[in-house]
């Protein structure tokens, strides 16, 4: 067994993953993974609802964790399961500064009862045998030769022997090189610029299992509700203080299946969906208003309507590596999705990738260059949007964006500092060129395309000069989007997604029937061009309803490969990642 290719299985990463979560309790897609797999394998809507609870308070996972177990739409036995989750964190986390670190990593591996676990063949569990006693020899060797040293620095030779995976502790973590892809320098950027306009987080609560026609629904409800009664009733007994919670999650149930025994028995020629609205009005006027809450955020009309209208849904919802429908959780926007170039890239990439980012909205450290890169998107923003004329103006924004941002002043920040002011410079002594004039800076735009919405914002236009038609001087524009990355060329650019969707924006938002695009690269002082004709527009017309069709029918599976892996903050918790 090669010693990188070990630690590549799922039991290992298990470890690894809680090993991780332990030293920081900010790295949330070590968290999630340690959720979502054994001992305590909440299912991912739960996971979804517990980082839903987290950010809304402004809490790391962790923490978030005990907010979620107060809220009404969790259900027992999700409760449960991160009840586990809270006592074994607190057990491991009493010993991580108390024990050499190959005692502690032997501890955690029987603490998680990952030699334990049932498995189909012998071969199997022989082999996962190996690999815990090989990751917990290599704690061993490197406490050998390197007497006194703690799990944090376990955690950094881990980090040495399997590089692809490049996580660091906090402390230690290296400034980043410009290694990383533009689009994962430039993805935060956009998040960034989008947080004005980012849609309200859907309030949802776990649905049960999706089934592929209301009478497996029916029967699917029927036995999760005597399941529930029976778990209820042996709780009653006990002095709990969420007994209150249990009952009413009983009763929601309850009323759950008669909704689905009515809706079975409807009148002929009467659709779901109208039988439906009729249905919960009768429903929720004899509930309390405990009991209501969590009828109207179940997303169980969803699966239902589902069931009827689509076949790609239903399928994707009775895959069992999944467990529950995630709908509810789609960035909705009416019946279609809001969606972002951004977002369209990360899906096509990876559907796996956009479902941690923008379904799970698993949370993630930015690195040095991507907090450099906002910075510079917000000093030229502010630049713009506050009349700024002079350079020392624009200097100025610079040294209070970078105060903000807490970059620091060490030797590597100095030299960003440094290349960020020679860029401005630059930058500002290309706005006294006459070739064009910029008439709109961080412009919005907001269109439907098909069931889908598409928002989001162009750096800056540029009037041209030039062109004429039927004898007249013809406006064309230039939609400029700022890169802080490594040029690419236009061949590179050629399958670009991104300018392609702002020319149709130009067109459809803002009624600008002729425009280039361009890149900028505001380091390199560099513009490249990326010529899109009508032929393009339409491409990527087809691109989003292909992509809003994927999403909506819950298709994220991973797509691996070598130049999106490379740059992706979810390795620890993806499946194909594990070898």
């Amino acid at each position: 067994m090669q010693q990188a290719g070990f630690l590549k299985r799922a039991e290992v990463r298990d470890v690894l993953a809680w090993l991780r979560l332990l030293i920081d309790s900010q790295d949330a897609a070590a968290v999630v993974r340690a959720l979502a797999r054994p001992p305590i394998e909440l299912r991912q809507v739960e996971l979804a609802r517990v980082i839903q609870v987290a950010r809304r308070r402004k809490l790391d996972l962790v923490l978030g964790l005990a907010a979620a177990t107060e809220s009404p739409q969790v259900p027992p036995e999700a409760r449960e399961r991160i009840q586990r989750f809270v006592e074994l964190h607190r057990s491991a986390a009493s010993e991580l500064h108390t024990l050499a670190p190959e005692v502690f990593v032997g501890r955690l591996i029987e603490r998680l009862g990952v030699r334990g676990r049932r498995l189909l063949a012998p071969a199997d569990a022989a082999e996962q045998r190996a690999s815990l006693e090989r990751l917990h020899a290599l704690a061993v060797e490197f406490a050998r030769g390197n007497p006194g040293s703690g799990i944090r620095e376990l955690a950094r030779y881990l980090a040495a022997v399997v590089p692809e995976e490049r996580w660091e502790t906090r402390e230690a973590a290296p400034v980043a090189t410009w290694t990383r892809g533009d689009e994962e320098l430039q993805r935060p950027v956009e998040e960034y610029r989008a947080g004005a306009e980012a849609l309200p987080e859907p309030v949802a609560v776990p649905v049960e299992d999706a089934a592929g026609d209301l009478e497996a629904t029916l029967h699917l409800l029927r036995e999760e509700v005597l399941a529930s009664v029976a778990r209820i009733g042996g709780r009653l007994g006990e002095l709990r203080l969420d007994t209150d919670l249990d009952i009413s999650h009983g009763v929601a149930r309850y009323l759950e299946l008669l909704k689905v025994s009515a809706l079975l028995q409807r009148p002929d020629g009467q659709s779901l969906a109208e039988a439906l609205a009729d249905i919960n009005s009768r429903l929720l006027a004899a509930t309390t208003p405990l009991q209501r809450e969590i009828l109207q955020t179940s997303p169980l009309d969803d699966t239902l309507l589902a069931v009827e209208t689509d076949e790609r849904a239903r399928a994707q919802a009775l895959a069992p590596r999944e467990g529950r429908s995630l709908g509810p959780f789609l960035p909705r926007r009416g019946v279609g999705l809001a969606l972002s170039a951004s977002d369209i890239q990360t899906y096509r990439s990876c559907p796996l990738r956009y479902k941690f980012a923008r379904v799970l909205r698993i949370p993630r450290e930015q690195t040095v260059h991507q907090r450099f890169g906002i910075v510079v998107h917000q000093v030229l923003e502010r630049f713009h949007s506050d009349g700024g004329e002079t350079l020392t103006q624009m200097l100025e924004l610079l040294d209070a964006g970078w105060r903000r941002s807490a970059l620091g002043d060490g030797e590597h920040e100095q030299e960003l500092r440094a290349k960020a002011t020679a860029a401005l410079t630059l930058y500002h002594a290309r706005l006294s060129e006459h070739d064009a004039e910029p008439v709109w800076f961080e412009r919005q735009f907001d269109f439907r395309l098909g069931p889908h919405h598409l928002r989001g914002r162009v750096d800056r236009v540029d009037r041209l000069l030039g062109g004429s038609l039927a004898g007249e001087a013809a406006e064309e524009y230039e939609l400029i989007d700022y890169k802080t990355s490594r040029p690419k060329t236009a061949e590179q650019l050629a399958d670009d997604v991104q300018l392609s969707l702002y020319a149709l924006a130009a067109r459809e938002a803002w009624d600008l029937g002729s425009s280039r695009q361009a890149y900028y690269y505001v380091l390199d002082d560099l513009k490249v061009p990326v010529p899109r004709t009508d032929q393009d527009a339409e491409s990527v017309k087809d691109i989003v309803l292909e992509v809003g069709d994927g999403i909506l029918a819950q298709a994220f599976e991973p797509t691996p490969s070598r130049a999106a892996c490379s740059i992706c903050d979810y390795r620890i918790v993806c499946p194909a990642a594990e070898g």
